[in-house]
C-alpha cells in the first residue's frame, strides 16, 4: 500500500533534544514530512548528522530538499559554554552560518532558535528592535549565531525564547524540571534563587510557534527577521519550585528563597523579559499555563505516586 507522504518538508536539527523533540512532533502531527537529525542520541529515530561536518550537512539538505529548517541544536548551558568556549562557538556560530548557506542553496526557510540571554536584563521588556548586550558567553555565541545566519541568508527567521521546560527524558534536561527532586525530598532544606526573573516556556508552545511561522511564511515571503516568543508568567526559580510543589500537593516550607544575585557560574541577566507582540499581531502563538504544563511534564518523575493518584485521577 502506498503511504501518503505529506508534500511539505521540514528538517529539524537537535531533534533529540528537549525542544527538538517537541518541534519534530508538532510538524509531524500537522501533516508535514518531518526529518529530524541529531548527534549523540540520533539512532534509530533520527538521522545521525554531525553539524560541524559541512559535507554531511550539505548532503542531507540536498537529498531531502526541505522547505523549512528549524535549527534547534545548540550548546545552551551557560556554564558549559564558559568552560568550552571553542566547542560552543563551533556549534552555535560556525555550524549555524553553514546551515544558513545550505538553506539558501535549496531555497529553504531557516528558523534559527536564539535566546533571551542576548539581553543584559536591565530594561525589560525587550522588543526585537532593542539593542542586545549579552552578559555571558552563551548569550554572545547565540548573538553571533544570529548575525551569522542573517549575513549568510537574509530570508532567515531568528526566534528568541527564554528558559524552556516540557516532557523531559531526564530531569536535568531543563533548568525548570531539574528542581523537582529538591521539591520532592522535603526532609532537607533547599536554597532557591529568588533574584532572577524568568518566564518559563513550554516547548510545545515554541514548537507551535515554529510551525505557525513556517506555514505563514509559505504564504507570505515577507515573514523573516527577528521574533520573540515567551510564556507570560513571571517567576523566580524559587517561585517555580513553589508552583511545582503546589501542582503536586507537596510541601514547600523547606524551600528557601535566596534574594542575592548569584556569585558562581556565568553571569545571568536579572530580567530579560521578551515582548512578544510582533508574533501576537501576526496571530501566531499559544501559551500553556505553567501549573498545567509542569504537572504534565513532571508526573512521570513523581516518586510517591500511590496516594496522589486520588488527587489527580
Amino acid at each position: 500500500e502506498d503511504v501518503d507522504v505529506p508534500s511539505r518538508r521540514v528538517l529539524i536539527t537537535g531533534a533529540t533534544g528537549l525542544l527538538g523533540r517537541a518541534v519534530f512532533k508538532e510538524f509531524k502531527e500537522n501533516n508535514w514530512n518531518a526529518v529530524g537529525c541529531g548527534f549523540r542520541r540520533a539512532q534509530p529515530r533520527f538521522e545521525h548528522v554531525n553539524l560541524l561536518d559541512s559535507i554531511a550537512v550539505h548532503d542531507i539538505i540536498h537529498d531531502f530538499q526541505p522547505h523549512v529548517i528549524v535549527h534547534c541544536a545548540a550548546e545552551r548551558r551557560p556554564d558549559v559554554v564558559e568552560g568550552q568556549p571553542d566547542a560552543a562557538s563551533q556549534l552555535n556560530v560556525a555550524a549555524s552560518a553553514n546551515l544558513a548557506k545550505e538553506a539558501a542553496g535549496v531555497g529553504a526557510f531557516l528558523i534559527y532558535i536564539s535566546t533571551d540571554y542576548v539581553f543584559d536584563g536591565t530594561s525589560p521588556p525587550y522588543k526585537e528592535t532593542d539593542v542586545p548586550n549579552p552578559l555571558n558567553l552563551y548569550g554572545k555565541t547565540k548573538l553571533e549565531g544570529e548575525k551569522a545566519v542573517l549575513e549568510n541568508n537574509e530570508e532567515t527567521a531568528v526566534l528568541r525564547i527564554p528558559v524552556l521546560y516540557g516532557e523531559v527524558e531526564r530531569l536535568e534536561e531543563s533548568a525548570v524540571t531539574v528542581m523537582f527532586d529538591k521539591v520532592q525530598f522535603s526532609n532537607k532544606s533547599a536554597n532557591m534563587d529568588h533574584w532572577q526573573q524568568r518566564f518559563p516556556t513550554n516547548v510545545k508552545d515554541v514548537a507551535a510557534v515554529c510551525r505557525q511561522l513556517a506555514e505563514k511564511r509559505m504564504l507570505d515571503p515577507s515573514i523573516k527577521g527577528t521574533f520573540h516568543w515567551s510564556g507570560n508568567e513571571q517567576m523566580t526559580k524559587y517561585e517555580m519550585a513553589c508552583a511545582i510543589a503546589d501542582a503536586f500537593n507537596l510541601p514547600s516550607s523547606h524551600l528557601r528563597p535566596i534574594t542575592d544575585s548569584p556569585v558562581v557560574g556565568a553571569l545571568r541577566p536579572k530580567n530579560a523579559q521578551l515582548d512578544c507582540s510582533k508574533l501576537e499581531m501576526l496571530g501566531i502563538g499559544q501559551r500553556t499555563p505553567f501549573r498545567a504544563g509542569i504537572r504534565e511534564s513532571l508526573w512521570p518523575f513523581l516518586v510517591d505516586k500511590r496516594w496522589r493518584q486520588t488527587v489527580f485521577h
